[in-house]
This record gives C-alpha cells, sequence and structure tokens, in this order.
C-alpha cells in the first residue's frame, strides 16, 4: 500500500472504483482497471465487499497501481449471510443486495475523508454516491456498463413516466420524446420486450423503495460526467441523445475490447473442436447467467441440428434436452453444462459462428475472433444490443421471434445458415472486426479517455 500512497503523493491520478456486487458489473469496471493502469500515472482503489475480492483480485494484473479494498457488506432482513453477490441468490432475493449496498453509505463516506481519491467512477446501485462524495471536492462518474443505445432507449429523464405501471409497457413500445431518427431503435420495440423492460419502473420492496429508473436517474443527474464504454464511430446518434438530455458529457473509454485468453484449451474441448474443418462449427453459449426455458432449449438445439452444421452448446439445461435433439447420436454435436472457457473457443479455427445472448463484451469477443453473430437476446438490454450489432452496426442476424417473444426451432435454423453461408454483411463485419482490432486505434481513444479525466479531476487539460 505504501507504493501506491507514495506515488499518489507524487501527483498521480488516484481514482476508485466502486461497482455494484454483480459480476456483470464488476467486470466492465475490471476492464476499465486495466486499461487505465496501463496508461501509466493512475492508480486506482478498487471497492468491493470481502467475499467478492478473491475473485477480482484474480482477474486483476499484479501491478503496483491497482490495490483493493473491502467494506463489510451490512446485514439486511431477508438476506443470508455471507451472501455479497448476484451470483449468490435467487433474481427475486437479489433485489436485496441493492438495499445492502446502500447501508454501506456511512462506512463508504468515511472512507472517502480517508482516501481523498480525485474521481469516483460508481454505479446504478449507489445513486446517494455524488452527495456524499462532492462536498469533499471529489468528482464522480456514473460508469455505465451499458451499451449508449440501451441508455438511450431506456433510462434517460424522458422516460420518467406519469403513466401507471400497468400502462407502462405500451409506452415502452416507443422510444422516448426527441429520440434520434435513422437508428435500428426509432422505430421502437415488440411489445413482449417493452413488457420485459417494464421492471426498472417498480420498486421490488416496500412504499418509497427505489426503482431500477429512480436509481440510474438520479445517479445520472447527479454525477459529475458520465463514462460510457463505446466511441462515436459506434454510437454517435445514441451518446448524443444522451448528452442532450442529462446536459452533462460522456466521456468515451472506447469500445471494451478483451485481451488475449490466458492458457490453452483443454482436451475435453479439442478433442471435439479439432475434428473438423476451419470455420465449420457452431458455438452456442448464453453465459453463465442467462437461462433458457426447457422448451427454449429444446427449440434451438433442434433448430442447431437442422443447420446441418457441426455445433458445441454449453447451456443451462442443455443435457437433459440433448437426446430430444440428436437421437441419431452423430459425432458432430457436443452439448455440456456449466462454465466454459468462451474466449478461448472463440478463438479456435474450427469455431465460425456464435449463437448467444448479445451480452456486449461477448457480441466484441466474437467479433474479434472471427465469428459471425447469430443473436437471440432473452432479456433487457441484450435485446438493444441485438439491435445496435445487427440494426445499426450491420454484424449478425437476429432469430426470427414470435409475437410472444418465443422462438422456433425453424428461425434458429434459418439464421445459422444466413450468417454461415450467405456472404451478405461480411464487408461490415470485416470493417468492424479489423477497428476493433486496430491497436492504434484503441490507444488512440484511451489516450482521450484520460485525458478528459484530468481536465475533470484538475479542471484544466494536462496538456
Amino acid at each position: 500500500m505504501a507504493n501506491i500512497d507514495d506515488a499518489i503523493a507524487r501527483g498521480s491520478l488516484h481514482i476508485l472504483m466502486f461497482p455494484f456486487v454483480a459480476f456483470g458489473h464488476i467486470s466492465p469496471f475490471l476492464q476499465l482497471s486495466r486499461k487505465l493502469s496501463a496508461a501509466g500515472g493512475i492508480h486506482i482503489t478498487f471497492l468491493s465487499t470481502p467475499a467478492n475480492i478473491p475473485r477480482i483480485s484474480s482477474l486483476l494484473p499484479s501491478s503496483p497501481s491497482i490495490r483493493l479494498h473491502s467494506l463489510p457488506l451490512p446485514a439486511i432482513p431477508g438476506l443470508p449471510a455471507g451472501a455479497e453477490s448476484t451470483a449468490d441468490l435467487p433474481q427475486h432475493t437479489a433485489e436485496l443486495l441493492k438495499l445492502a449496498v446502500d447501508s454501506m453509505q456511512p462506512q463508504v463516506a468515511a472512507l472517502l475523508v480517508d482516501l481523498r481519491p480525485d474521481l469516483v467512477f460508481f454505479d446504478f446501485a449507489q445513486p446517494w454516491l455524488p452527495s456524499i462524495a462532492h462536498p469533499l471536492g471529489v468528482k464522480t462518474l456514473f460508469f455505465s456498463v451499458f451499451s449508449a443505445a440501451a441508455t438511450a432507449y431506456l433510462t434517460v429523464p424522458s422516460r420518467r413516466s406519469k403513466h401507471s405501471i400497468a400502462n407502462i409497457a405500451g409506452e415502452l413500445i416507443r422510444p422516448p420524446a426527441a429520440f434520434p431518427d435513422s437508428t435500428a431503435l426509432s422505430a421502437g420495440v415488440p411489445a413482449y420486450q417493452a413488457a420485459d423492460f417494464s421492471y426498472i419502473f417498480r420498486s421490488s420492496g416496500d412504499a418509497g423503495e427505489l426503482s431500477v429508473l429512480d436509481r440510474v436517474l438520479t445517479g445520472l443527474t447527479g454525477c459529475s460526467a458520465v463514462v460510457a464504454k463505446t466511441c462515436m464511430e459506434m454510437e454517435s446518434p445514441y451518446i448524443h441523445y444522451i448528452e442532450s438530455q442529462l446536459g452533462k458529457p460522456v466521456l468515451l473509454a472506447g469500445p471494451v475490447v478483451p485481451e488475449s485468453p490466458a492458457g490453452s484449451l483443454g482436451l475435453e474441448w479439442t478433442t471435439f473442436l479439432d475434428q473438423f474443418a476451419d470455420g465449420s462449427v457452431v458455438f452456442c453459449s448464453f453465459g453463465s447467467e442467462t437461462a433458457l426455458s426447457e422448451e427454449g432449449v429444446e427449440e434451438l438445439l433442434l433448430g442447431l441440428e437442422m443447420a446441418g452444421k457441426p455445433f458445441l452448446a454449453v447451456l443451462k439445461g442443455g443435457t437433459a434436452a440433448f437426446g430430444k435433439a440428436s437421437a441419431d447420436g452423430s459425432g458432430a454435436r457436443l452439448v455440456r453444462e456449466g462454465w466454459a472457457p468462451q474466449q478461448l473457443i472463440l478463438g479456435h479455427r474450427s469455431v465460425g459462428c456464435f449463437v448467444c445472448h448479445a451480452g456486449m463484451s461477448s457480441l466484441v469477443e466474437a467479433v474479434v475472433s472471427g465469428c459471425k453473430l447469430v443473436l437471440l437476446p432473452q432479456r433487457g438490454d441484450q435485446y438493444l444490443n441485438a439491435r445496435l450489432f445487427a440494426g445499426d452496426l450491420g454484424i449478425g442476424v437476429e432469430v426470427e421471434r414470435e409475437e410472444s417473444g418465443g422462438f422456433k426451432r425453424e428461425a434458429v435454423r434459418d439464421a445459422v445458415v444466413r450468417v454461415m453461408e450467405e456472404e451478405k454483411g461480411r464487408e461490415s463485419f470485416d470493417k468492424w472486426r479489423e477497428f476493433f482490432m486496430d491497436g492504434e486505434v484503441q490507444k488512440k481513444f484511451l489516450e482521450e479517455f484520460v485525458e478528459k479525466l484530468k481536465e475533470l479531476a484538475y479542471g484544466k487539460s494536462s496538456k
């Protein structure tokens, strides 16, 4: 700790990172921390709760410019002892973590007095942070871990509604007031997606408890600036709209392009993948926290089989449905459950297509690896990410859905065959892959972002 304290005393920019206790949120904060620490002249204190620190530590480089700090998560009624991340809890109970994080305010306030960082990056679940940081002269940055398209469509001040919760889904079919024209979202979204989005307006507990939208808008309007992991090249209409809605700058960190993964694929994967020609295998995975219904898993596997391509699927509940989807016992199909080394699989020479839920990190990983995309979003911002990639950027094909939001095996088959056999969209795919992999472009994004942070912290350009 002495090394980082000495560096801070010598004028290094000191940033406190404080994500919500969900690894879908912690991960982007970690990715950004690694980028910033590599830039030089920046030191980071990464704040979380004790149970999350070991995993966070394993995902950070051994560097004197990053230190971890833990604060205990207060006990609240209904929250099991030792549960400190959304992965530890069912979704309905995970809402209690927001209340527990709210109870950390006195500890966080004392920590800010002690550390006096120049900047604090915070998440949607801590809308109270600006009110305790600003009186100390500490600038705050709301770090949106979502695409600018998702923020622009769902969580801008124009979404504050006078409608009842019962009618809110009807409003969410349409974009908010003054939304930009000529984007993939300008015509709105299907009713089943709007119904899914309506949860952000609901309070899950007692009267007076903040909804997700309340938390996000309080954080966005109260912070010194907003940070987004995107760039003008990808999302300029949405970024300009967010800035016009908030009346404050959106600082762009650039797209979070994944680092090359460490290690190599184990035999349990290569024994299967090595059998096939380059770019011929379809890999299907929906991440560790997204689960399809039993019917959805069956339709997906049957659709993959109908496409006539070898496939590897890693799905919750996948092995139970596999007998129905592969009664012929063909060796061209492998279905697993549990964790999979996604980046390493995407990088295998035989994998040419990725069927996924349209999480932003997964999308970029696939493009960088040279894998064509079939998009089957399941909830929340995934629907908007799919529209951004397939619609605005021209990357990938979205599986056709029924009015209810369900999908049929034929739609899966058609999407896979289309991306694997047609050349349409190849030009856009190659363009964006080159963009993501251009080291000079990514270096420029980082340099410009760091300069903006210094301007915010010190009140003037450091050049």
